[in-house]
């Protein structure tokens, strides 16, 4: 039988758990208060998007609209409206409908918003063109990060210029538009002590899943069975989804940096790199860790592995406040450039070489990227122009890597190192006094790694 169009199979009545009504309510406080006198902030929520003929893909909700209410249902819009004296906050949602309720569960409703979210009023999205045309008149700067939402963009074009043709009549149209994304990124930059809470708890059953796929590799299994491995750890923990498409990179595979394709035969002699991280009501994880099929590194690949070890490491020791945000990515570098000039790799000195960067053609990407309801979260990494400095309750990934592909230049210095992939990523909170690695419940020294494969 054909599922009505648009199913969306979410049944979510209250935010998800983990974060209280409270701390919503003190986030939109947060951020009405920083808005300027006599404006409004729109933030539109996802739709559903088709995945093929009547298929949809699973219904994830837009990070902005989830950090401030927590709404899980497609199609809805929150209007924050400072000092309107009949509410503040206001959500346009679907209407229930109880045939499409039967195919897919309970939708919310307006009529149970108000106490479900800690609203103060609620609106069938329906009711949009009638009712926010009129929250926008006599407002003088709209807040509303443009671009995103091409459709909602173009309505809400349409009813400025409405306004603006009613002038003559005493209309007062919105005369300034602002983007959103800075006063809200901006927040969203620093975790909260529930959020963390959330990130250790995605961390930590991604660790699991980690440890899981080391004891598990044989050379009689292929990527996707690891992969499988990992999904199976993600979901018995309660995490429906990973964060982002894993990354199961045998052999020459893991020098693809974005590598999906996740097919190929497991090969004793080959490192098997994967960066594999859970959602977890929300919020993401992000850890890669790399060993040998095997079990046991390969001379040439053990030195490799650790000057990416010894890179991490210095790259973590710089995560402190007040550090810049390009310093743990800096150390790295250098401890990886020090170590492929000792392996001959490079030539030159570690100046010369960081100047030139000839390490990119080994070290393509950078060390570190903010971490939160997104893979790569929001928040400027520079402020005036300056890396911004750390700052508690900041969380970034650290995962230097280094790529010897197949297809590099040959050399007999090079030859044994072709084909090897070597990434260590971490997840690391900036505290008070220093940095927490909430991923450290899944080892990274080699013989740390070589032992839990030998004992399984």
């Amino acid at each position: 039988s054909r599922r009505p169009a648009g199913n969306t199979a979410v049944n979510f009545l209250r935010p998800a758990n983990g974060i209280s009504l409270g701390e919503y309510q003190a986030r939109r406080r947060q951020l009405m208060n920083a808005m300027e006198p006599g404006s409004i902030a729109l933030i539109p929520g996802a739709s559903m998007q088709r995945r093929n003929r009547d298929i949809d893909y699973a219904f994830r909700q837009d990070s902005d609209l989830l950090y401030l209410c927590g709404f899980e249902e497609p199609d809805a819009l929150l209007v924050l409206v400072p000092g309107r004296s009949q509410g503040e906050v206001i959500l346009f949602c679907r209407e229930r409908d109880p045939r499409a309720e039967q195919w897919d569960g309970g939708i919310c409703g307006p009529e149970r918003a108000v106490g479900g979210f800690a609203v103060d009023d609620a609106f069938p999205i329906t009711d949009v063109d009638d009712i926010l045309p009129g929250l926008l008149e006599g407002r003088r700067r709209i807040y509303q990060t443009m671009g995103e939402y091409p459709a909602f963009d173009q309505k809400l074009l349409s009813y400025v210029a409405t306004i603006r043709g009613r002038e003559a009549g005493g209309a007062i149209p919105p005369g300034e538009f602002v983007s959103l994304k800075h006063l809200l990124h901006e927040q969203r930059l620093i975790k909260s002590d529930a959020e963390i809470q959330l990130m250790q708890k995605a961390a930590d059953i991604s660790a699991g899943a980690h440890l899981r796929a080391m004891q598990c590799c044989t050379a009689q299994l292929t990527e996707g069975q690891l992969e499988a491995e990992l999904l199976y750890e993600f979901m018995r923990n309660g995490a429906r989804h990973s964060a982002y498409p894993s990354i199961i990179g045998s052999g020459n595979n893991g020098c693809v940096l974005h590598y999906t394709n996740n097919d190929a035969p497991l090969q004793d002699g080959n490192l098997v790199l994967i960066d594999a991280g859970c959602e977890y009501q929300h919020y993401a994880a992000d850890i890669t860790r790399t060993f040998p099929v095997s079990g046991l590194f390969s001379p040439p690949q053990r030195a490799l592995y650790n000057i990416v070890l010894a890179a991490n490491e210095a790259a973590i020791a710089q995560c402190r406040p007040g550090t810049p945000f390009n310093a743990p990515h800096e150390a790295a570098v250098a401890v990886m450039v020090e170590g492929l000039i000792r392996l001959g790799l490079l030539q030159g000195t570690v100046a010369d070489n960081v100047e030139a960067e000839t390490y990119l053609q080994y070290c393509p990407h950078k060390s570190c990227h903010w971490l939160g309801l997104d893979v790569h979260d929001v928040g400027d990494y520079r402020l005036a122009e300056q890396w911004r400095p750390l700052q508690p309750g900041m969380v970034l990934t650290v995962e230097p890597g280094i790529y010897v592909a197949q297809d590099s230049p040959k050399s007999a210095v090079i030859e044994p190192y072709l084909g090897n992939g070597i990434r260590i990523e971490d997840d690391v909170l900036i505290t008070d006094n220093g940095c927490q690695v909430l991923s450290r419940g899944v080892p990274k020294a080699a013989a740390e790694i070589e032992a839990l494969m030998r004992v399984a």
